[in-house]
Order: structure tokens, then C-alpha cells, then sequence
């Protein structure tokens, strides 16, 4: 029975903490500063965190590889599960020539790559985000901006800077239910906290992602028209969590944001279009050399000049949304899918592990969600996807096994990160630090989504940074007279700006676009806006806290 010292490094709770970030500072050096490929980065954290557990902590050397092993087998299933059959059904709009109809549809809205970008990454991928979340819209939509002429590494950053403001209320709001089941908070109110938080990034993401593509020219000559997007989906997001439904609210928000766009570029046109395309073409030859954009642009090109329906270009998305909205929203469904989950004890961990409180931990419990899990539904999506769009079963098999090879680093990666996740979290090692942030009193408000920022940049996932750290939130507001459910709403949001530098969705990323390998450029690429966006929120929940106490429920 193994039970955690939160100050097991001299008695010390600062320098156990900082013993305790090692594995974490190990892995941001490697990616960052080193340039290593991520999966080898992981691999190297994770033997940080297993020494440090064992030598530091006392953790037996069998707990603690067990703990690897239970989180290794969840960063696979259901979390790789989701990415892996959401490229899937992507494929299969590729192999059936469906895929250059949804393209062009979205060019018929623009023609300027700036305004495309918007439209893909933030108000298309807010929509798989609500639907699917996990890496999937960074997969998506950096293929779809691939195909618009966006250099590999303009595409993955914009799409991962893009995949901000939706994460709280991804998967039908799991990361807020997940917190409402934890610390018995109604999820609902803790939603109606978030939904004054995150519109606020929302508001702003637009504008940056314009930047992304065409620099100070672009927010000169586009701002307008991210406004608009970005306060309609702000506004939207604001509404759905307070009155309509926390769960719906990305839906929603996306959906609203996308026509507020669509009627605006109506009465409004930019300017410049031509000039970031051509800038676009530049930044591609650079990157995949000259030949490689020619075909690129060529392909594209033949592709605008295909007759196509967009009524069946748009086809797999409107599946996705009817199967998760009947998954998700009706309850005999709903519980129907629950019921079929699969609860295995983590053999030889489970009921061996207790917390700092001295309760029996039982996130040993691993749960295979086999027809539940969201990566199920699309599989089920993708089928309908092949039978409506006459892709033969061969061809369909065939792609599943080429997504996988594919995919290959990515599910080592991911499986390495959730296992540093777990041993980070078994081991007492989360919880240490956790603690050492919390005792900072009243100032805990400013820190607070500094919590969720470090729980999702680990673990890749917003529902699993509160599994960390929402009743930790509770228990230091409630220490610190700050309102509870405030803090475990600044986790929620703080952590929607951590994904960006995850390595899972670096993983991803890079290999949506081809950049396998090289997670490290767009870790350096985007870790300025994790960080200015961390920043904002900090100040946000801080205010809320004391002066801005009025926007709250």
C-alpha cells in the first residue's frame, strides 16, 4: 500500500515541488530547447518521473511502471482511438474526391486564405471540438488549410493557436462535467463561470489567427471580419452556457460565429486577398521547395474547376453531429452507450494506491468506453461515410491501416505522455505541486489557471487537467475565503491555453501536415501565445476575484 508524501524532499513542500517538475521541465527543455522529437522527449520525462517517484518518493518500483502502463493503455484507448478514426473518416472524403468539394465550398464563403483561416480553424474546428475534441480538429484542419496553399507549419500553428476557446466545452462539455462530478459543484454553474472566461479569448483568437497568416498587414486588413467571427462565437458561447445548455454550447458558438461571418463578408469585403496568397505561396516554396508547392498549387487549382455537390461534400459532418447529438443528448441512448463500458481494475495497482488524504485512489479504475467512446461513434460515422459515398470496403480497410502506420509516432507519443501523467499523478508528484501553487493565499486566484495550463500542457487533455486539479482548486479557495467554484472554472479555462503546446497535439499536428519529427519548430512556434494568452487569463480570474466580482453568476 503506497500512500504520497506531499513534502517528501527534505520536508520540504518548495523543494519537493521542485523536485517534482522535474519530469515536466525535462520535457519542455527537450522539445523546446533541444529540438528533440517528441516521442523521445516523452520517453525520457517519463524515466525522469519514474526515478524521481521512486527515488524521491518512495513509490515501489512496480507501482510505479504500473502506473505508466494503466496510463499508456488510456492515452491509446479512447484518447488515440478518437484521433485515429477522425483522420479515418477524413481520408475517406479524400479517397471518394469529396474532401476538394468541401474546400471550394468554404472558398465559395472567401477567397482570402486570412478569412479561410478563420472559417477552417477557428469556426469549423470549434465544431469537431464540440463533436470529438482530443486532437481531432488540429488533424482535420490543418490538412484543409494544407490544401488551401498554407505552408506545413503555418497550418499546424494556426490550427493549434485556433484550438483555444472551444477545449472548455469540448466533447459535449466533458472537461466541465468531469469537474461537477469531482467536486460535486453542479456542472452547470461551474459551465456558467467558464462561459465569462473563455468568450473572452474567443474575442481575440480571430484576430491572432489573421496574424498567424499574414502578419501586421493582416489585422490591418481583416480585423474587422475577425471581430465580428470572434465576438458572434464569444457572445454565443456566453448565451449557451448561462441559458441554453452547457453542452452545447461549441455547437452553438460555432455555428453562430460562422454566419455572423458569412452575413458580415455580405456588406464587407477585405483587402489584400492576393497579396497573402501570393505571401502564402512564397512561405510554401521555402518550406516544401518549389516543385512541391507548384504540384500543390496545381492540384488545387484542378480541384476549383471539379463539379461537385456541397451538399455531399458536407455530408460526414452532418453524420458526425446527428450520431454524437443522439449519443450525447438522448438519455436512453446516452445510457444505453454507458451502460456497455468496460471497468477493469489496473491489476496489481488497483486498491494498492492511496492519496495524501489516506483514501483509496480509483483512478486506478481503467474504463474501456469500447462502443462508447467517441472514437467508436466516428468509426461508426465513417462507415456511413464509405456506404453513402460508394468507397468500397477494401479501400476504406485499407486507408484505416495506412491512418495507423501513419499515426505510429503519434500513438507512442501519446502513450508515453499519459503514462508521465499518471506516474506524475499515482506518485504524489501533481498533487506536491498543486499544493506548493495553492499556498500562495489570496494570490492563488492569479495563479489558479496556471493549474490547468500545466495540467492539459501534460496531459494533452482539459477533462484530465481537472482530474487533477479541480478538487485541488477547491480546497485551496476554500483555504484562501476565494469562491470554489470560480477556481475550478479559471482550471477549466486556464487549461484551453495549454493545449496548443501539449506534445500530444504537437504530435498531431505534425502529422496531420506532414512535419513528423519536427514537433519541436511548432512547440517554439507556439509557446509565445500559450504563454500571452496564460497571462490574460490569470489577470481575468484575478480581477473576477475582487473588482470584476459583478460578471459572475
Amino acid at each position: 500500500m503506497y500512500q504520497p508524501d506531499l513534502s517528501p524532499i527534505a520536508d520540504s513542500l518548495g523543494l519537493s515541488a521542485l523536485v517534482a517538475a522535474l519530469p515536466l521541465l525535462t520535457l519542455f527543455v527537450l522539445l523546446g530547447g533541444l529540438k528533440m522529437k517528441a516521442h523521445w522527449a516523452g520517453l525520457a520525462s517519463l524515466g525522469v518521473a519514474l526515478l524521481v517517484a521512486v527515488a524521491g518518493y518512495g513509490m515501489s518500483p512496480g507501482l510505479a511502471v504500473l502506473s505508466a502502463t494503466q496510463g499508456a493503455a488510456f492515452g491509446l484507448f479512447p484518447i488515440m482511438w478518437i484521433v485515429l478514426t477522425a483522420i479515418w473518416v477524413y481520408q475517406l472524403t479524400v479517397v471518394s474526391g469529396r474532401f476538394e468539394d468541401l474546400r471550394r465550398a468554404f472558398g465559395l464563403i472567401s477567397d482570402d486564405p486570412r478569412i479561410q483561416a478563420v472559417i477552417i480553424a477557428f469556426c469549423f474546428g470549434g465544431l469537431l471540438e464540440a463533436l470529438a475534441g482530443f486532437g481531432a480538429p488540429v488533424a482535420i484542419t490543418g490538412v484543409m488549410l494544407m490544401a488551401l496553399g498554407f505552408s506545413p507549419v503555418r497550418a499546424a500553428i494556426t490550427v493549434l493557436v485556433a484550438n483555444t476557446a472551444p477545449v472548455a466545452f469540448g466533447a459535449i462539455a466533458i472537461p466541465i462535467i468531469t469537474a461537477g462530478n469531482l467536486t460535486k459543484i453542479p456542472y452547470t454553474e461551474i459551465g456558467a463561470y467558464v462561459g465569462r472566461q473563455t468568450p473572452l479569448l474567443a474575442l481575440f483568437v480571430p484576430l491572432l489567427l489573421v496574424a498567424l497568416v499574414d502578419g501586421k498587414r493582416g489585422i490591418r486588413q481583416t480585423w474587422p471580419a475577425a471581430l465580428v467571427t470572434g465576438a458572434a462565437f464569444g457572445l454565443a458561447q456566453f448565451v449557451s452556457a448561462n441559458y441554453i445548455s452547457v453542452e452545447l454550447t461549441d455547437i452553438v458558438a460555432s455555428l453562430v460565429g460562422l454566419a455572423a461571418l458569412v452575413l458580415f463578408l455580405r456588406v464587407w469585403k477585405p483587402q489584400g486577398g492576393q497579396d497573402a496568397k501570393a505571401a502564402l505561396k512564397t512561405a510554401a516554396e521555402k518550406e516544401l521547395g518549389k516543385e512541391a508547392a507548384e504540384a500543390q498549387e496545381a492540384a488545387n487549382a484542378t480541384s476549383d474547376r471539379r463539379e461537385g455537390s456541397y451538399l455531399m461534400a458536407f455530408l460526414p459532418y452532418l453524420i458526425i453531429i446527428a450520431i454524437f447529438s443522439l449519443a450525447k443528448l438522448w438519455t436512453p441512448f446516452k445510457e444505453f452507450l454507458a451502460s456497455t463500458d468496460v471497468k477493469i481494475p489496473w491489476p496489481g495497482l488497483d486498491g494498492n494506491v492511496l492519496n495524501a488524504a489516506g483514501d483509496v485512489v480509483t483512478s486506478t479504475v481503467y474504463t474501456l468506453p469500447w462502443l462508447s467512446s467517441p472514437g467508436t461513434l466516428l468509426l461508426i460515422s465513417g462507415v456511413l461515410v464509405a456506404l453513402v459515398y460508394k468507397v468500397n470496403p477494401a479501400t476504406s480497410v485499407r486507408e484505416f491501416g495506412s491512418t495507423v502506420v501513419s499515426l505510429r509516432w503519434a500513438l507512442l507519443t501519446v502513450a508515453t505522455v499519459l503514462a508521465l501523467a499518471y506516474v506524475l499523478n499515482l506518485s504524489g508528484q501533481t498533487i506536491t505541486m498543486g499544493t506548493w501553487i495553492a499556498g500562495t493565499g489570496a494570490a492563488f486566484a492569479f495563479l489558479s489557471p496556471i493549474l490547468g495550463w500545466l495540467g492539459v500542457a501534460v496531459t494533452g487533455s482539459d477533462t484530465s487537467a481537472n482530474a487533477l486539479f479541480a478538487t485541488l482548486q477547491q480546497a485551496a479557495a476554500a483555504k484562501a475565503g476565494l469562491d470554489p467554484t470560480l477556481l475550478v472554472a479559471a482550471n477549466t479555462s486556464g487549461g484551453v491555453v495549454g493545449k496548443m503546446i501539449s506534445p500530444q497535439n504537437l504530435t498531431i499536428a505534425a502529422t496531420a501536415v506532414g512535419l513528423v519529427g519536427k514537433e519541436s519548430q511548432l512547440f517554439r512556434g507556439a509557446i509565445k501565445w500559450s504563454l500571452g494568452l496564460l497571462l490574460a487569463m490569470c489577470v481575468l480570474v484575478y480581477l473576477q476575484s475582487t473588482v470584476l466580482a459583478w460578471m459572475l453568476p
